[in-house]
């Protein structure tokens, strides 16, 4: 383990993987320490035999199997080549070309992408920006989403190569799957019992009826927050990054991320160019699909962090929701 706390890899492991993608030799590495689940690097190569080989690309490499997470986070990264690719035919959203993508297992016992490294730096190591820098950054960050949640499929769920769940033909199926897989993480980590876990799907059960309504399965990130935003100096969007998560569904489970990270402030909403649903079943909605956010913390401290008292912390937030929210 590196001072991250993740996994690290040697210059031999490393080179094995690049060489699947770029067969010369690397210049150098260095281990990039944004990111919660995958390891990434940034990767300088030798391109002085072809001008069509990049200077810098960045390398993510999947945690081992087995470790803890969430029903959709388990082999999420094989969704990855087909998510980018759409957006970068469909939308105009900054986001990397993959180079490559490995799931054979011949050079680590991983799966890994080799994709390109965009400009910028994360807007979360920009502690100083100013007011005005933000409100210029989520304007254009809700222009992107606006973009991205015109892109729509027949299907609803997270549809990616990890196929964590059925496809479903509508948003209300599709959302009471997701909910009911999630309390079978929380439960499966010790993080609710079976009383705690028959009070939430019997909470989303009595409260269905606000989900039945027609909605487009927009693409959704689903994990916009400032770490994976790229910024330049002038506070110009140059990258959108980690889509692993995408789902395809309702917007608004969407804005409830955004509220959760502090995203969804007056300019994002400028920038998405609509007003927000304010309506009593909105309100309802908007208050599971936090609950769905938030409840995934139970299963990643234990499970992943191997932290029972943060993720106890983290149940008492839901509990109090809840209580709030219900009586």
């Amino acid at each position: 383990m590196n001072l991250y706390g993740e996994d690290s890899f040697s210059r031999e492991q490393i080179e094995a993987m690049m060489a699947l993608a770029f067969p010369w030799c690397i210049r150098s590495y260095h281990r990039i320490p944004t990111g919660k689940y995958n390891t990434t690097y940034e990767v300088t190569l030798d391109n002085s035999k072809s001008s069509e080989t990049p200077e810098a690309v960045i390398l993510r490499i999947a945690p081992p199997d087995g470790t803890g997470g969430t029903f959709y986070e388990i082999g999420m990264m094989a969704q990855e080549p087909e998510i980018h690719s759409i957006v970068r035919s469909q939308t105009t959203i900054p986001i990397a070309q993959i180079y490559h993508y490995e799931k054979s297992r011949t050079s680590v016992e991983r799966d890994f992408l080799v994709m390109e490294k965009l400009p910028g730096r994360a807007l979360s190591e920009i502690p100083t920006a100013t007011v005005q820098f933000y409100d210029r950054v989520l304007e254009q960050v809700g222009r992107m989403l606006r973009q991205l949640h015109r892109i729509t499929s027949n299907s609803y769920g997270y549809l990616g190569a990890h196929r964590c769940m059925e496809p479903q033909p509508d948003w209300p199926s599709a959302f009471r799957a997701m909910w009911n897989r999630l309390i079978d993480d929380v439960v499966s980590v010790g993080g609710y019992d079976e009383k705690e876990a028959k009070m939430f799907r019997w909470l989303l059960d009595e409260h269905f009826g606000a989900f039945d309504r027609p909605v487009a399965a927009s693409l959704l990130h689903m994990d916009i927050w400032a770490q994976n935003i790229l910024v330049d100096s002038q506070g110009n969007v140059t990258g959108i990054v980690d889509w692993d998560r995408a789902l395809w569904g309702d917007p608004e489970i969407e804005f409830a991320v955004l509220d959760y990270c502090g995203i969804s402030e007056p300019a994002f909403w400028r920038g998405y160019g609509r007003d927000r649903d304010l309506s009593p079943e909105a309100r309802l909605r908007e208050l599971f699909y936090y609950l769905y956010e938030v409840q995934k913390y139970i299963v990643i401290h234990i499970a992943r962090r191997h932290n029972r008292a943060s993720a106890m912390a983290y149940k008492a937030q839901v509990m109090q929701i809840v209580s709030r929210a219900f009586g």
